[in-house]
């Protein structure tokens, strides 16, 4: 519980030295992000974020459109698919912390588009007064088309606390989804 406590402060810390984020509906986005942190600061310890029922993706991702960066590795709880409640995210990130571990970096969300067309957007969702990226094809059979939102609220991103990938965040060797061998 105290370790919980002081990871919550140092959370809360790293969110006052943050830039604003504009208000977004009731209660403003600076009142979400502190919902986000409590909601979360549990997961700091992989095992609860397990128990929560974030399944863990067995690969670290990287950003394989040449940019640098990574999201770590992805933890979904799609009972929570459709989700704008910052207490409910989609998807924790974690990395390797260097002991055998995993350290929590960040959050996703994720909504289903309404009419399933990457074309048409009249139903992209926002929170924390920012606007969801997509509408984006599925990463992996069976999900729909759908957006995302990105937090880094636990580890600080060179390139934004909502970018996609964060260059902060790396994958060790061997951890990566091995690439399909193309024929010459």
């Amino acid at each position: 519980m105290v370790r919980t406590l002081a990871l919550v402060l140092a959370g809360a810390a790293v969110f006052a030295a943050a830039p604003a984020v504009h208000a977004d509906g009731p209660g403003g986005a600076t009142a979400d992000l502190a919902v986000t942190y409590r909601a979360t600061a549990r997961f700091q310890q992989h095992a609860k974020g397990v128990q929560a029922g974030y399944k863990p993706d067995r690969y670290c991702v990287v950003d394989r459109a040449g940019g640098t960066g990574a999201l770590g590795y992805p933890h979904f709880n799609h009972a929570h698919d459709n989700s704008t409640d910052p207490a409910r995210p989609t998807a924790l990130y974690y990395e390797d912390d260097g002991r055998g571990g995993k350290r929590l970096v960040g959050v996703q969300w994720t909504v289903h588009d309404r009419d399933q067309n990457p074309k048409t957007d009249d139903d992209r969702p926002r929170m924390f007064g920012m606007p969801f990226k997509g509408p984006n094809r599925g990463n992996f059979p069976g999900q729909p088309v759908h957006y995302a939102l990105q937090l880094w609220l636990w580890k600080k991103n060179p390139n934004g606390r909502f970018a996609t990938y964060n260059p902060a965040v790396t994958c060790l060797p061997g951890t990566t989804r091995p690439q399909p061998h193309r024929s010459s």
